[in-house]
């Protein structure tokens, strides 16, 4: 079927020269004409047979119900996927036809999606046993506003947005996580229900995960789980720690304003380039001052504007930038702080300020079962050696705010490359795409290990 207005069809979402693998007639799998089935026997120019025995991380376990079989069958139709999102990426807040490739993808697989109020996210339940708990798996699904440098055949097609961040990944494999558990709910094998958040608007504020929580995404909810893109650990690796993983992160906008006047009579007015850089040279580093050197509060200016002309002092001007800190009780403290800090700086100045101070996202801070639950899972997954440490981040992720309502965890998928890795939000990020079934892999052992837990 073609829609009009949405033109992700299947030729479109897989590369071009796939082909039908020779799949044994015996294999049950794809014995319909549904689109589902059809688009899982597609290969990747390259890519072998599909239907072969799948090859298990050492010391691993496999899936139940023989879903190994059914991923190793997925994946080359999981990457195509992430391929196209990635070649199509959609800015926060705007993320409808991504949306609606999930919710026919996952429809596609017997499922029934439904679309957040303004079409741009989707909630999809994976039915089990009804009496059984109820546990949470969230993407993020926005992109970036970035040109795209990279020299690939899934560069994006859309100037100026990029899926720098990992979100494509974080969508996709949790596509092949409904996939696979649908199977298991069919069968009868599902010990309750998981429920697919697929979120808009990570990268900006207001955050996204607040209109998944108003949509009630987390009614009935005992855990909540998640996946972030780590191009610092290998593939094969999964980050985890109990407690704050990510920190708190703010935005903060000073605008400033005077008479203006002639650069010869300074005297006459106020000069606000003299102003904006005692703002964005000086605040930070008293900001910094004011609370404990262990909070790890970092204010940076990623924006400074004033004036057009040479001669000319301007009447306006303007910085923005983040805050971010690891702290929660200073994270409370620090809109009082910084507010007086930059009046105190500006005052002799004589400039006016228009302080805009936006609250962003507290810590995403862990919780030590649901990190046991992970731990267990990614060993299980990817085997003892998959299991990794990892330290504080000074991003901030707005996962933080499920975490407010119910317990859970955010662990990090490695999708490091070989070679140089690039770090996440530059325009030439890109992930080693075996990170895809890795990812499957553990979201769904920890599902499965969440919900035996919670009865």
């Amino acid at each position: 079927m073609r829609s009009d207005h949405y033109r992700n069809e299947v030729a479109q979402r897989h590369r071009r020269r796939s082909r039908l693998s020779a799949v044994p007639p015996e294999d049950p799998s794809i014995s319909s004409d549904r689109e589902f089935d059809v688009t899982s026997a597609l290969t990747l120019p390259g890519a072998g047979q599909l239907g072969s025995d799948p090859q298990l991380p050492a010391g691993s376990q496999p899936l139940p119900f023989e879903l190994d079989h059914l991923l190793a069958r997925r994946v080359p139709g999981l990457i195509a996927t992430r391929r196209h999102i990635h070649s199509h990426p959609e800015l926060s807040g705007t993320e409808f036809e991504t949306a609606a490739l999930v919710a026919r993808e996952l429809s596609l697989a017997g499922l029934h999606p439904r679309l957040l109020p303004k079409g741009n996210g989707v909630i999809c339940d994976i039915d089990g046993r009804p009496d059984g708990p109820v546990v949470a798996l969230r993407a993020d699904i926005d992109a970036l506003p970035l040109t795209d440098a990279k020299d690939v055949p899934y560069r994006s097609t859309v100037d100026g947005v990029c899926h720098a961040c990992g979100h494509d990944v974080h969508t996709t494999v949790l596509l092949g996580v409904g996939m696979l558990l649908a199977q298991l709910a069919d069968a009868g094998q599902l010990d309750g229900r998981v429920r697919l958040l697929f979120q808009p608007a990570e990268e900006i504020l207001p955050c996204g995960s607040l209109e998944v929580i108003e949509a009630g995404g987390l009614e009935d909810v005992v855990q909540i789980f998640a996946l972030h893109c780590d191009p610092n650990q290998p593939v094969g690796k999964v980050g985890l720690r109990v407690g704050p993983i990510t920190a708190a992160a703010d935005n903060v906008t000073v605008r400033l304003s005077g008479p203006g006047g002639h650069t010869a009579r300074p005297h006459l007015t106020v000069d606000l380039v003299d102003a904006l850089g005692r703002l964005v040279t000086e605040v930070p580093a008293l900001v910094s001052r004011r609370v404990p050197a262990n909070s790890g509060l970092l204010l940076v200016f990623g924006h400074a504007a004033a004036g057009t002309r040479n001669n000319v002092i301007p009447s306006e001007a303007s910085a923005s930038g983040t805050l971010r800190v690891m702290d929660r009780d200073t994270w409370e403290l620090a809109p009082k702080i910084v507010s007086q800090v930059v009046r105190d700086v500006i005052a002799p100045t004589g400039a006016t300020v228009d302080l805009e101070y936006l609250r962003g996202r507290p810590p995403v801070s862990n919780d030590a079962r649901a990190i046991d639950v992970l731990t267990a899972a990614t060993a299980a997954a990817l085997g003892p050696e998959g299991v990794a440490e990892t330290p504080q981040s000074m991003g901030g992720e707005d996962f933080s705010w499920y975490l407010e309502h119910v317990p859970g965890a955010l662990a990090r998928l490695g999708v490091g490359r070989t070679g140089p890795n690039v770090d996440l939000h530059r325009p030439t990020f890109d992930v080693d795409e075996r990170a895809i079934p890795a990812g499957v892999r553990v979201l769904v052992q920890t599902a499965l290990r969440a919900l035996a837990a919670a009865r």
